[in-house]
């Protein structure tokens, strides 16, 4: 006699849909908390006189810890129960804020910046995780996991538009205090609403030699490629990343040799998840490599002013809404690889028609194209984080989840190094030899000296935008030619014997 679990067990009801609006809240705050101080820098510096350092490191330090320790949380919490580190990542969050929001210096703030880094990495690989515990039905995780891309892709464009508005209103320290409210609700319907999340299967030990090696490996590499972007190919930047890459190998090494391994090399080696790691690597050094020419484009090029460019910003969130939930939708129908290669294939399109911009090109002209590279590119990643999520073992799903971000803080940092260093070469060049050196350098440096050097400022910078869309859009090519190649499904010649998914009595 056999017994089968009917298939309406496997799906998620109104408690489980309900644990996810729940999750949702920390996702949308940690994912903010990235850009949430690009308009309260210049009250904070009024306020704390930090030096340039400082200013640089109440900046970059949040964004440092939490890819830094996300792979350390991801594989910790698959051994704890990813319930139990994302509380403890809630509570420590409300903390770290509270003490951001009322800082009396630049290094307090620094340090409360790093603990929110901390929390941060604790409740971004649990909500992911906890995904795939939450919704074991296929059709059901693809739509939890669109909104959880949704939600991550929003909560980074809202960052800078809900602090330009607390900040007009309030005192710099408003943009902190946000948070409180959220994590408390998280911590008092998280107990009774989210699973323990750690099953018989959860691995072993926890091997501390191997987080402080991801830590090592990924804080200098990430630093690294950041200065790259900002300083050019230096001695130093340089020297970062070469650490970074040989602690990076000797974390692998480590990681091959143990019984019970913080990443999965095999998994990682597989089509289903090592492909979608780089698809999605590949999405985020589009975007946020990209990102920066927009908001730059419409502030210093167009005149906006800081607020008006980001609530423009948020104008291709409009298509995401609809292309990110119309590609979970064609999966289910269709190899979704394809429909992630029609994703990646429709925001080259986009990133390709930027190409063409030029001084009289209309405004409505740069959003049309932002919104269908923005919704191709959140579609594609969307189908990548559930196929990868999909691929691994439910009591691995927090180190995976881990993997897969860590990927999209690398493939961050990466975009701003390759397009940030193309627009850069692009603009120096197309600036006249006799302006002055700080408008050579920068569209920035451009800005104190109006005339015809701003003018031929702000036309060299659209030639760097061009470039840089070109480059993007290439980027997306290759996207595409991955999914095509590597992530569709292949026919097998001998179909492999059925796995045993039921108890004989």
């Amino acid at each position: 006699m056999t017994l089968t679990t009917p298939p309406e067990a496997a799906l998620a009801g109104r408690r489980e849909w309900t644990a996810l609006g729940v999750l949702m809240l920390p996702l949308l705050l940690v994912s903010m908390d990235v850009s949430v101080l690009y308009f309260a820098i210049p009250s904070i510096s009024a306020d704390l006189r930090p030096g340039a350092t400082e200013q640089l490191w109440i900046l970059d330090m949040y964004g440092f810890v939490l890819a830094g320790l996300l792979i350390t949380m991801g594989a910790l919490g698959d051994r704890i129960g990813r319930r139990r580190l994302l509380l403890f990542g809630a509570g420590l969050f409300g903390a770290a804020s509270l003490a951001a929001a009322y800082a009396h210096s630049p290094g307090t703030l620094i340090a409360a910046r790093a603990l929110l880094g901390v929390a941060g990495a604790c409740l971004m690989p649990s909500t992911l995780a906890l995904i795939r515990t939450l919704f074991r039905d296929e059709a059901q995780r693809a739509k939890a996991v669109t909104t959880w891309t949704a939600v991550m892709a929003g909560g980074i464009s809202l960052g800078p538009v809900v602090s330009g508005a607390l900040v007009e209103h309030f005192w710099w320290g408003s943009v902190f205090l946000l948070n409180l409210p959220a994590m408390l609700l998280l911590l008092l319907l998280g107990p009774v609403l989210l699973p323990g999340s750690r099953g018989p299967g959860a691995p072993g030990r926890f091997d501390w030699p191997s987080a402080l090696l991801s830590l090592a490996a990924l804080l200098p590499l990430i630093h690294g490629i950041k200065e790259l972007a900002k300083e050019g190919a230096g001695p130093l930047p340089l020297l970062t990343i070469t650490a970074g890459l040989l602690v990076s190998l000797v974390f692998l090494r480590r990681q091959a040799r143990l019984a019970e391994p913080m990443v999965d090399l095999a998994l990682l080696r597989t089509r289903a998840f090592g492909g979608s790691v780089l698809a999605n690597l590949l999405a985020m050094l589009a975007t946020v490599g990209f990102a920066v020419f927009v908001t730059q484009y419409l502030q210093s090029v167009l005149g906006r002013s800081p607020f008006e460019a980001a609530l423009l910003s948020l104008v291709p969130s409009v298509g995401v809404m609809v292309a990110a939930p119309l590609g979970a939708a064609l999966a289910r129908r269709f190899d979704r690889a394809y429909v992630m290669a029609g994703g990646f294939l429709l925001s080259a399109g986009g990133f390709a028609s930027l190409t063409l911009l030029g001084p009289g090109t209309p405004l409505w002209a740069l959003l049309t194209a932002a919104t269908v590279y923005a919704s191709g590119l959140v579609s594609a990643m969307t189908l990548a984080n559930e196929s990868a999520l999909g691929a691994a073992p439910p009591e691995r799903a927090g180190a995976a989840a881990a993997v897969l971000e860590s990927g999209t803080e690398l493939g961050g940092s990466l975009g701003m190094a390759l397009l940030g260093s193309i627009g850069a070469a692009v603009y120096t060049d197309a600036m006249p030899a006799s302006a002055p050196a700080a408008a050579r350098e920068t569209l920035g440096g451009a800005l104190t000296t109006p005339g015809p050097v701003l003018d031929a400022a702000r036309a060299a910078f659209t030639d760097a935008l061009n470039w840089a869309a070109g480059g993007a859009a290439l980027v997306m090519l290759c996207a595409t030619a991955l999914c095509v190649c590597v992530l569709r499904r292949r026919r097998r010649k001998e179909a492999p014997a059925p796995a045993q998914t039921s108890r004989s009595l």
